[in-house]
């Protein structure tokens, strides 16, 4: 009844202010086309189709400081359709805060207006461009802003229609009004066309309503350029408190762009030099003479609290005993507990998996800093690395390693925004036993290893697992840990230090044959091959590799040096990419070595673990035999 009231007595913009908001989205329009057709690349009708939008949104909806875009109390703004960038970018030009200038670098060598957004810029907080993105990461934003920094600031995602087919939209969508993120505001730029042929809907603008309003949110239809409609319809979903607002705008590819406006085929095009005049003039005609009033953006609340998340350490140490037996996960949540005591911003987010990861520990301790995702990956990871936005807080997404995969892109992205967020993928590799190939993460070291400026951490015993977690809240950059279903031994002291980058050399002799390298259940293993080998007095030294990225190749090479050049590598991973290659890598650039790689080769099956580690060869026999025949 509020809402309808609200409504009601609702006060359109005066006539000045319509006035220059069309003239702000027209000089949109002109600029985009003019740094387009300077880099002779981009995507001027696609900018042109949420012009008005982001008029709109920039001087009249949105409070922010021109100044200083990244500040914690201004509102957010997510642009997850990337290639309309041009559009974002000349928005900026029209702040005043970027010059026309800059933006006539766009896309060249050096230049960091790249030709979709990156927080190179000062005033992009996430990378977009691999579309259906955008939404995760502003959902991200939008739960910290209303659970954790209870802030005034709201977040808006600008999305293209043709990125609605993307799944990982309808999981935002889900996310967003099962927590009644009722600061939230997405914007769909219904223009009809994709890149290759119209989308699925078209214009069928009732269809998204039905859609939007079935995910459960306020949704509200309007001509995606016309700003009296547009200011109205951010104007109710201010109104709206006990969920998120979907704005679905209709509008036309190439507004108001001569000879292209709504036709197929001009998409990811610059203007061509014969239609460029004529486009300009005719866009010209429509900027007219200033109401003589200045628009500029709203100043924010100052309501978001000061944070601190550096030097973050356990509340205590590892507290275990040596030979004692547990699985690496336990110790995932044990640590997550630790730093939580120590540090109010740590946020634990899992997808249904948190009585397996032990996140469920940190919800026990800290409800209000945990976050259920639910079976949904990318929305997850999305979200996560909103949350991480802005120094807001340490961010940790567990659930099985193996499922991380479907999130990939996302991960992918998240390096490419410059995130600092951490994700432990437990049940890795064929020691899960019966449950089976789908369940078992074989790959995840070389999607982690892939990521540019990733770090990967493999914790072989409860001890380097709690360390494991305190460092990567303390390091830049996307960090994964590994963790193992199976129990390991307890083979490090309570007061070990371990380090980003740094091997441990569990036991070394001179005279040893071989150095053996292994990580989380295959140590244990080569442990055991230790003895079996010390009754034929074959002695070997031990490295638990720890840090697979950044890798410690001065201590391998040291400890192979000394073997003879021989190193044996063993891994409950895939050879692609795993352990072994990573040590290979290493030692590409270095003569004198010889490698030999024991890993999971070929699909695997239901069994007990020790029987597959038996069949596929990386238990303690195979280490062993391995180890006689290097020498």
């Amino acid at each position: 009844n509020n809402y309808a009231e609200e409504n009601d007595r609702y006060h359109a913009p005066d006539n000045s202010t319509i006035h220059e908001l069309n003239n702000i989205a027209n000089r949109i329009r002109i600029k985009s086309i003019l740094s387009t057709c300077e880099s002779k690349s981009g995507h001027p009708t696609s900018a042109s189709s949420c012009a008005e939008i982001l008029s709109v949104l920039f001087f009249k909806e949105m409070k922010y400081k021109v100044d200083v875009p990244r500040d914690p109390s201004s509102d957010r703004f997510v642009m997850s359709k990337g290639h309309g960038c041009p559009a974002l970018y000349a928005a900026w030009v029209e702040t005043g805060h970027m010059s026309m200038e800059q933006l006539m670098t766009l896309r060249k060598f050096g230049s960091v207006y790249e030709g979709h957004p990156t927080p190179k810029i000062d005033f992009i907080d996430v990378a977009t461009g691999s579309l259906g993105q955008g939404l995760n990461l502003a959902v991200g934003m939008a739960y910290t802003g209303k659970y954790f920094d209870k802030a005034s600031y709201r977040v808006f995602c600008l999305m293209g229609d043709g990125e609605m087919a993307e799944g990982a939209v309808w999981e935002a969508m889900a996310f967003a009004s099962y927590y009644k993120l009722n600061n939230t505001v997405a914007i769909i730029d219904v223009n009809r066309l994709g890149q290759s042929e119209p989308t699925s809907l078209g214009h069928d603008t009732d269809s998204y309503k039905r859609r939007a309003e079935a995910f459960g949110w306020n949704t509200i239809v309007v001509d995606g350029h016309s700003v009296s409609d547009l200011c109205k319809a951010f104007h109710l979903a201010k109104l709206c408190t006990d969920r998120p607002t979907c704005i679905v705008a209709k509008t036309m590819k190439g507004k108001n762009m001569l000879g292209q406006e709504n036709l197929h085929g001009f998409h990811g095009k610059a203007v061509a030099a014969a239609s460029k005049d004529e486009i300009l003039a005719e866009l010209e005609k429509l900027v007219s003479q200033s109401s003589g009033i200045k628009l500029v953006p709203a100043k924010p609340i100052d309501d978001a609290p000061a944070v601190n998340i550096s030097n973050i350490t356990l509340s205590s140490p590892p507290n275990y005993t040596k030979g004692q037996k547990a699985a690496t996960r336990q110790a995932y949540g044990v640590a997550l507990v630790k730093l939580g005591r120590n540090c109010d911003r740590i946020y634990s987010l899992d997808g249904d998996m948190k009585n397996s990861t032990f996140a469920q520990d940190y919800k026990k301790e800290f409800p209000d800093r945990f976050i259920e995702c639910f079976i949904a990956e990318q929305n997850m990871v999305g979200a996560a690395i909103g949350m991480a936005t802005r120094d807001r807080g340490v961010v940790f997404c567990s659930t099985f390693a193996a499922f991380l995969a479907r999130a990939y892109d996302h991960i992918r992205m998240g390096a490419v925004s410059q995130t600092n967020c951490n994700f432990f993928g437990s049940h890795c590799g064929i020691s899960i036993g019966a449950d089976g190939p789908s369940q078992m993460a074989l790959e995840d070291i070389a999607m982690f290893r892939a990521i540019p400026g990733s770090t990967v951490l493999y914790p072989s015993d409860i001890v380097s697992m709690e360390r494991a977690v305190e460092l990567v809240a303390n390091t830049k950059g996307i960090c994964f840990i590994r963790g193992t279903r199976a129990a390991t031994p307890v083979v490090f002291d309570n007061d070990a230090t371990f380090a980003v980058g740094r091997a441990n050399v569990l036991q070394q002799k001179k005279g040893d044959a071989v150095t053996v390298i292994a990580g989380g259940v295959t140590l244990g293993e080569a442990l055991k091959a230790s003895t079996l080998l010390e009754a034929e007095n074959i002695s070997i030294t031990i490295i638990d590799l720890f840090s697979l990225k950044p890798i410690d190749k001065d201590t391998i090479m040291s400890a192979a040096s000394a073997t003879g050049g021989r190193i044996l590598t063993v891994e409950d991973h895939y050879p692609e990419g795993g352990l072994g290659s990573a040590v290979a890598e290493a030692l590409a650039d270095e003569t004198g070595f010889k490698q030999v790689q024991l890993a999971v080769r070929g699909m695997p099956y239901s069994a007990e673990p020790a029987e597959l580690l038996a069949a596929f060869k990386i238990d303690a026999t195979a280490i062993a035999a391995a180890v006689k025949k290097m020498i």
